[in-house]
């Protein structure tokens, strides 16, 4: 009996993903993110400042992988146009794209993963508030930068402002270039594929998109290598975390999602009697009792004698 009534157990303490309160769950996060980028403007001197503090650091360490890959991407349109076409739209589609596979598929990975995504944008978005970051390519042009979303504006939708859509430049914030979440959730999309693809061409595919990604967003000139590095820090620490708050909220989780009790009548034992049996000569528990409290004696009919019962004396 306990073999199967088991099984019960573990769907009553899990209960089933649900798509209409997992979907308003993620625009709600992509909305606060979004709108904190907005807010979080900073001002357009101490973000420059901190773009040059960046290349400083990078000379000192000598790191300088974005000026040789921005001058390729500058010279060759066949690598320039469809790295711009990547910069502006492949995280817009990727990563929901990832995030409707594991609802689908691995629905036993979604909770831990999502969480994962969402902790780390929410410490992305605390970067970009503390450490407002221009851009390589806003940079005046004497540091080397070429704008590779401006030069080939005229072969996608976005502006030469910004890889916003035609006109709508000045709604983004241009100055929250530290982390690079594009690097981060390319890499949370590649880890997802190796570890939960099952075939060679994702495991492939994980491994590829988040490094294409970095080349990609150092040669366009939106991010220094440093911010490619954060990126990937903040996935890691957010990996670290998100442990913890699936066990902060997982109480208030299943107070909420589990089913209510069952009402049952009266508050004893399940058994009619309530543990009182009745005894030969009584048709309800408690009947002799009720009748001596009244002052009666036992009746002693030989109707209710039963069988065998000695005759009254006369």
């Amino acid at each position: 009996m306990s073999q199967t009534e088991t099984p019960d157990t573990e769907v009553a303490a899990r209960p089933r993903l649900r798509w209409w309160t997992e979907l308003p769950l993620i625009l709600l996060v992509y909305g606060c993110y979004s709108a904190g980028r907005l807010l979080a403007r900073g001002d357009v001197t101490g973000a420059v400042d901190h773009g040059l503090a960046i290349l400083r650091i990078e000379k000192v360490l000598r790191l300088n992988a974005e000026h040789p890959l921005n001058r390729l991407f500058t010279r060759e349109p066949w690598l320039g146009v469809p790295a711009d076409f990547w910069y502006a739209s492949l995280h817009y589609l990727v990563t929901p794209a990832v995030l409707v596979w594991l609802f689908r598929a691995r629905a036993r990975h979604y909770r831990a993963a999502r969480t994962w995504l969402m902790t780390s944008t929410f410490i992305g978005l605390i970067g970009f508030t503390l450490l407002p970051t221009c851009p390589p390519r806003l940079l005046s042009p004497g540091h080397g930068f070429v704008d590779t979303m401006a030069q080939y504006s005229s072969y996608g939708w976005w502006g030469g402002e910004a890889s916003a859509p035609r006109g709508m430049g000045a709604m983004t914030n241009q100055y929250a270039a530290m982390p690079s979440l594009h690097v981060g959730w390319a890499l949370w999309c590649g880890v997802m594929l190796w570890r939960y693809g099952g075939t060679r061409p994702t495991k492939i595919l994980g491994v590829a998109y988040p490094l294409l990604t970095a080349l990609v967003v150092m040669g366009t000139a939106n991010h220094y290598f440093l911010d490619a590095a954060a990126g990937v820090a903040v996935m890691g620490v957010g990996l670290l975390l998100a442990p913890l708050l699936l066990r902060a909220v997982e109480p208030l989780r299943a107070r909420l999602l589990s089913p209510a009790a069952p009402v049952t009548e009266g508050t004893g034992s399940p058994i009619v009697s309530a543990g009182c049996q009745t005894s030969a000569g009584e048709r309800i528990p408690r009947q002799r009792a009720s009748q001596l409290d009244a002052g009666g004696e036992p009746d002693s009919s030989p109707a209710d004698a039963g069988e065998g019962a000695p005759a009254p004396a006369r």
